[in-house]
């Protein structure tokens, strides 16, 4: 499972949502900011608060098609993500990054081959205090995620499906 940009233009998420009834769509209205209009993969979990140190420390790692959930408590007063930690992203397998808060460089995260959605975009970076949390569960408005629940995010939305309960609808 990755980020998917080939043949037209599509909305998976719509598709997920029908077939699976198990899934959970988050209450928040995301922008896509990366390369990528569409990822799809297991979720790894991190919560912090306006700190990204654990955020690109788990991007270091190879990502193996998974999607990076950052909690940030919906803050938007500083980035946790931006062009560089996008590009290393995608250097190293990761098929997206979902933020519940704020991004930058979002003309470096355009050029990208990454799915990135987050709530919006500020210029403001993060203070590295080294704070924030691998976690096994998140809550965010609307949808619970466990770590290697199936994360799927596109124009459409963001939504979760347990792994055991899954079904694709690609082909």
């Amino acid at each position: 499972m990755n980020s998917d940009n080939r043949g037209p233009a599509r909305t998976w998420t719509a598709d997920i949502s029908d077939v699976n009834p198990e899934a959970q769509v988050v209450d928040a209205a995301f922008a896509s900011f990366g390369g990528c209009s569409f990822c799809i993969g297991p979720a790894e979990l991190i919560s912090t608060i306006d700190d990204n140190s654990l955020v690109s420390k788990t991007l270091d790692e190879p990502g193996n098609g998974r999607v990076l959930v950052v909690d940030n408590n919906g803050s938007t007063s500083c980035a946790m993500l931006g062009g560089d930690l996008a590009r290393k992203a995608a250097a190293n397998g990761w098929a997206g990054v979902v933020v519940y808060g704020a991004v930058r460089d979002t003309v470096e995260l355009r050029e990208a081959r990454l799915a990135v959605f987050a709530l919006r975009a500020t210029p403001r970076k993060s203070v590295k205090r080294g704070i924030g949390e691998r976690r096994d569960a998140l809550q965010l408005p609307g949808a619970r995620f466990a770590s290697g629940d199936i994360v799927a995010a596109d124009a459409d939305g963001v939504l979760v499906v347990p792994k055991a309960k899954f079904v694709d609808v690609r082909s």
